[in-house]
């Protein structure tokens, strides 16, 4: 069932809002997911409102250039992210949702390591 978290990055500067049934996260072992920790879990546009406007986000794209990593250009956490396989779905980084308790959810290993 869906539920309404709150989210931000570490300064709050990026503040977000996101309807989710976070049945599973997404640990992917990409080298930028890995890199940065991230578990994510995927979103329709409808079930996520970002506060902040872009505009005011760094982006960061590299590869193929179709993923759109955005993150906060004062602390640098990227709450959200547009993904390479799915571009018309967020990807949210639950690790930035309040009030989560990541050990009970379930986490989905995901070979993206093994996209070329």
């Amino acid at each position: 069932m869906k539920r309404t978290y709150r989210g931000s990055c570490h300064c709050g500067k990026v503040r977000f809002e996101v309807d989710a049934d976070l049945d599973h996260v997404r640990d992917c072992d990409c080298t930028l997911c890995r890199k940065r920790g991230a578990l994510n879990h995927r979103v329709a546009d409808s079930d996520i409102r970002i506060e902040t406007p872009l505009e005011e986000l760094a982006l960061y794209q590299w590869h193929t250039m179709t993923a759109k990593d955005y993150f906060c250009p004062t602390c640098g956490i990227q709450p959200f992210r547009r993904p390479r396989t799915a571009p018309e779905t967020w990807a949210v980084n639950v690790r930035c949702l309040d009030g989560v308790d990541l050990d009970a959810i379930p986490r989905r290993k995901m070979p993206g390591s093994e996209l070329s």
